[in-house]
């Protein structure tokens, strides 16, 4: 979910208790109408191998 976030990646509505969680934890943040990757955020997608904008 971070990667799809990462990526602006539209997410349904099924995924907003865990969204809110990855807020609560400091790894997303809200910036108006859209969600973004705090630093947090990103260095746990580095550390987990995962790479944002890979197609």
């Amino acid at each position: 979910m971070l990667c799809d976030i990462g990526q602006s990646i539209a997410f349904s509505d099924d995924k907003r208790d865990e969204l809110f969680r990855l807020i609560t934890e400091g790894y997303v943040q809200k910036d108006g109408d859209t969600f973004e990757l705090t630093a947090k955020g990103e260095a746990a997608v580095v550390d987990r191998g995962a790479g944002l904008n890979e197609a």
